[in-house]
């Protein structure tokens, strides 16, 4: 059991008990875009490390890794309602995830202009990284990757 300023939360690391729908719905409305629940859970299933945050039984966000356990981690899909943001709940789920990976190193997915949050968490900007998507212009428009 956690809170923050005027927030009271839960965090649990299992996909047990997650309406999917709900949680494609917290991604809509959080600027990460259109999920299909069944996919969502999926990809959720197949993480590494998953964390979910509760208001009593309400689904209020998440996030998840993928890891080799040895050398890289990778961070997606951290989203918190938006009437639950701004106090400090993203934080302590980011903080979470990163206590459980145990690699030297940890890359993440960051919608374009959240970058000023992850860097009060000590990660720092990447001027090598490559990406390869479906949908290279509709990326680029979103402002992930330079084409």
């Amino acid at each position: 059991m956690g809170s923050g300023i005027g927030l009271e939360y839960q965090l649990t690391f299992s996909t047990t008990g997650v309406d999917w729908q709900t949680a494609a719905s917290i991604f809509e409305k959080t600027e990460l875009g259109v999920r299909e629940a069944a996919r969502l859970e999926q990809a959720f299933e197949s993480s590494t490390l998953v964390c979910f945050a509760w208001n009593g039984e309400k689904l209020i966000g998440m996030g998840r890794a993928l890891s080799d356990g040895v050398y890289q981690s990778v961070i997606y899909d951290l989203c918190i309602l938006p009437e639950y943001q701004d106090n400090g709940l993203g934080r302590t789920v980011m903080q979470e995830i990163l206590a459980r990976l145990k690699t030297p190193s940890v890359i993440l997915w960051s919608v374009p202009g959240k970058e000023g949050f992850y860097t009060k968490l000590g990660f720092h900007t990447m001027r090598t990284a490559m990406a390869r998507f479906e949908h290279p212009e509709v990326s680029a428009q979103k402002g992930y990757i330079k084409l």
